[in-house]
């Protein structure tokens, strides 16, 4: 019995850091669909991603493609986009992303995106700050 409940344990350790990897897979593609959305214009689309909260303070997609290119030109259009470190803890995931913008700069990209109540993963912000300043 002993050996059984340590090897369900051993088990249910394992699938922590398997689910996580799946998490942060499944983020990095729901940010890479909406950039993606982004640099075809596509705005509903790119909505779609987003929590319903951030959907409730833009409630057109236009509206929120318009709040991108003024607030988030880096993310809109830029000439490279990658993957840095991430956190997995509690339904949320923050994932760094690094970008050089349309003229070169380099921007760094803090997104957040949470587990719904349907179990989908959606964008609950990004933060946004010249690579090298402080947040």
């Amino acid at each position: 019995m002993r050996a059984f409940v340590l090897l369900a344990a051993l088990l249910i350790g394992l699938a922590a850091p398997a689910r996580a990897g799946n998490d942060l897979a499944t983020a990095q593609g729901i940010i890479t669909s909406q950039v993606e959305a982004f640099g075809r214009d596509d705005a509903a689309t790119a909505y779609s991603y987003a929590a319903p909260a951030i959907q409730g303070m833009f409630h057109q997609p236009d509206i929120f493609l318009s709040m991108v290119q003024r607030n988030y030109a880096p993310v809109y259009r830029h000439k490279s986009f990658e993957f840095g470190e991430a956190q997995v803890a509690d339904g949320k995931i923050a994932q760094r992303v690094h970008i050089l913008d349309a003229d070169g700069e380099a921007w760094e990209a803090l997104y957040t995106l949470e587990q719904q109540p349907d179990g989908s993963l959606k964008i609950i912000g990004c933060v946004l700050i010249k690579a090298g300043q402080a947040v």
